[in-house]
């Protein structure tokens, strides 16, 4: 009798009158899908992430080739390689750039120097142009998870033997393969979408980013819409807006 009584399983004690509480169900774990994902990549480089469109590029940037080192300015107005970074760090000043749209499907870099990156006809890629031109426009390739750097004479960014950046090769090969990163907050509202019907509107977000506000009055070209508008259409849009801001006092950047 005794063993009997030991096997049988023992229960709380319901008096009378008492209500038996419901048993408590377990929380199914969450599928593996619907959990948030880490990006391993971003951080190993210190928070800074992949650019896969060009909506991507814009704001601080670096450009990274090989593993953790990233195209680095110098003061003559050249650029190099950097030296490795260790995992977890992120670009080093000299490292970041600054992009801005420049047409369709292009963008335009500015060094820490104030200076806007170009390519000679020779190749070489330089730093030392105060506005945007034909020659300081860059297009992003992006093909099956790879990205390459197009020039404005159809030659791909690369890093030759010497440790300089150039823009020699007329295929993206091993070498032309790079990373774009960016440090800006995922998927921020830019000023360029929602307004390509209203390019004035577009200046004006344009030209909130550079003026001061010294008098806290926001200074904008007279010069009207239509201007701006057979800018788009040419493929000039960001050096006719970099002119155009020019001509107005209280700017960071503008003579």
């Amino acid at each position: 009798m005794t063993d009997e009584y030991a096997a049988v399983k023992r229960g709380k004690l319901i008096l009378k009158g008492d209500k038996p509480k419901a048993k408590k169900r377990k929380h199914k774990k969450k599928d593996k899908t619907e959990e948030s994902t880490v990006d391993e990549d971003c951080i190993k480089h210190g928070g800074w992430w992949k650019a896969q469109r060009i909506e991507d590029i814009s704001g601080s940037i670096a450009i990274e080739f090989g593993n953790n080192c990233y195209v680095s300015a110098l003061d003559n107005g050249l650029f190099t390689i950097g030296a490795p970074h260790d995992e977890g760090s992120g670009p080093s000043p000299e490292e970041i750039f600054t992009a801005f749209p420049a047409g369709e499907n292009k963008f335009a870099l500015k060094s820490g120097y104030g200076k806007y990156l170009g390519v000679t006809k020779e190749g070489t890629v330089i730093g030392r142009s105060d506005a945007v031109g034909t020659m300081e426009q860059w297009e992003p390739v992006f093909e099956d998870g790879k990205t390459a750097i197009l020039s404005s004479v159809n030659k791909f960014m690369s890093v030759n033997d010497s440790e300089s950046v150039v823009a020699v090769s007329t295929t993206a090969g091993h070498s032309e393969t790079c990373c774009i990163r960016s440090s800006r907050e995922r998927h921020q509202p830019q000023a360029a979408q929602g307004h390509e019907g209203d390019l004035t509107q577009l200046e004006v977000d344009y030209v909130k980013k550079f003026q001061k506000f010294q008098d806290k009055k926001l200074k904008i070209n007279e010069g009207g819409a239509s201007e701006l508008k057979r800018a788009k259409v040419e493929g000039n849009l960001h050096e006719t807006l970099l002119d155009r801001r020019s001509k107005m006092k209280a700017d960071r950047y503008c003579k």
